[in-house]
């Protein structure tokens, strides 16, 4: 397997949206929430990228997926965080909306990724 040239994954990218999305948003968070519920965002949403760029370095694909798998539950952690800060009224419907479509979108890239190692041979 060659090494992934992580800047060039889409996955990664729409990664680095996020969060971008993530820090914007949580400043708008009640100064209680700072180091709690605005602070796992923030660290779920850059978990999604940073599995992937550590995974994209290991030589073989079965290595790069378990960090893809990582990568995938910081996904699902940072939509039910969102989910919990359009509970406690901290998003209006709109952007709540948009935001659970981008990670949603997110996380099906990630699981396609996924697959598509999976069905090429990996190398011991």
């Amino acid at each position: 397997m060659s090494r992934h040239n992580f800047k060039k994954l889409k996955i990664w990218q729409e990664g680095i949206e996020l969060v971008k999305e993530s820090y914007g948003i949580t400043r708008n968070f009640p100064d209680f929430e700072r180091f709690n519920l605005a602070s796992q965002m923030n660290r779920s949403a850059v978990s999604i990228p940073s599995n992937i760029v550590e995974g994209s370095s290991k030589s073989t694909n079965r290595h790069f997926k378990i960090f893809l798998e990582n990568s995938l539950g910081s996904a699902f952690e940072w939509e039910t965080q969102l989910i919990v800060a359009h509970s406690q009224s901290y998003l209006n419907d709109g952007l709540f909306k948009e935001l659970e479509t981008k990670v949603l979108q997110i996380q099906k890239m990630i699981g396609s990724f996924i697959d598509n190692l999976s069905d090429k041979k990996s190398s011991i």
